[in-house]
């Protein structure tokens, strides 16, 4: 599935008046990952208040054991202090890198900023060495920005 055809599912998805956010983003995470051959783990961390963690949200894929990660840990926690997407082609190759299956080879994280504050991220893992290119990344930050616009309505 392209990502015009997915855009216009998460539009269809976010504009859902019967479901709340949680069950929104849960919806997010299953369509992609099922849509797009090479996501194999899709999920949202969020900021836990004021303490520097982020706490794992709605996700698709296999239980993870990182529900709780501090700021500045692995790929999200550096996202967290960081504030920049990160696009990890290799896992191996990172040695502050949290690994939650054997099978992952290559990760991106986008931050999901509300009012000019990270609030959070969507992680997606893929077992396919360099899978994410700048058309995932853009994808990733629409429906961030997308995402966004439910907080501040």
């Amino acid at each position: 599935m392209s990502f015009n055809n997915l855009k216009e599912n998460c539009t269809n998805i976010l504009q859902k008046s019967e479901i709340d956010l949680h069950q929104k983003l849960e919806q997010i995470c299953i369509l992609l990952k099922d849509k797009v051959e090479y996501y194999d783990w899709v999920g949202f961390y969020f900021r836990n208040g004021d303490k520097e963690e982020l706490i794992l949200g709605p996700y698709a894929g296999a239980p993870t054991d990182h529900t709780v990660i501090p700021f500045g840990k692995g790929i999200c926690g550096q996202v967290a202090v960081s504030n920049q997407n990160f696009v990890v082609e290799d896992v191996t190759a990172q040695d502050n890198y949290i690994s939650c299956n054997i099978n992952v080879k290559s990760e991106i994280v986008i931050p999901l900023f509300v009012d000019e504050k990270n609030i959070g991220q969507i992680d997606i893992d893929s077992n396919t060495l360099n899978a994410f290119g700048k058309d995932d990344e853009q994808f990733l930050e629409w429906i961030n920005q997308e995402i966004a616009k439910l907080y501040n309505s």
